[in-house]
């Protein structure tokens, strides 16, 4: 199998870490070799979080170069817009249509930009779902990150249940039961 990419992208304490954790821990089990690589940035600071996820049958680098994702996993629609040169021409987002304005939108130096979803799906395939609200729906708008997860999961042929025993293996008990609403939300009807 080729290698494939996927970037997951955010703001700092958005989940990011534990949406690559999931994915990384899922694609072990199902036999690939994986690659992960975090950079943090500022993301303490609400700045800019990416993660690569790299698997296939043999991977040799974590990182991803411009062009070369076939996914992008995105917490944030200005992210998405961010990270959009790194996305395959024939690749796809997937994308929270969540807005957290950056510092220089918060000290006036800039304005956040209209229309996001409209432009990004002018330039790619997106898939963007209010992942906040059905966190929130969920039981905690903390489980945006699992919603995404749950989102992501329909472009694999992978199983709900190897979904579910990954997300078993990755989220502490008593969080469990919110989570597999989460995902089951995100994931949606097929």
């Amino acid at each position: 199998m080729a290698v494939k990419n996927i970037m997951i992208v955010g703001v700092g304490g958005q989940g990011s870490l534990l949406a690559s954790k999931l994915l990384g821990h899922l694609l072990l089990s199902k036999g690939y070799d994986v690659k992960v690589s975090e950079v943090h940035g500022m993301s303490q600071r609400g700045g800019s979080v990416v993660t690569y996820v790299r698997f296939g049958n043999k991977v040799y680098s974590p990182i991803i170069d411009q062009g070369e994702a076939d996914l992008i996993v995105s917490f944030e629609l200005l992210e998405a817009a961010r990270w959009l040169p790194y996305l395959r021409p024939d690749g796809r987002i997937v994308t929270n249509t969540q807005q957290m304005d950056p510092m220089p939108v918060i000290t006036g130096a800039a304005v956040y930009p209209e229309h996001l979803v409209e432009k990004l799906q002018g330039m790619a395939s997106v898939d963007a779902i209010d992942c906040l609200s059905l966190a929130t729906q969920a039981g905690s708008a903390r489980a945006v990150n699992i919603v995404l997860m749950g989102r992501l999961s329909r472009y694999f042929d992978f199983s709900v249940e190897d979904w579910m025993r990954s997300l078993e293996a990755c989220v502490p008990p008593k969080f469990l039961a919110l989570n597999q609403r989460a995902f089951a939300l995100g994931r949606g009807n097929d």
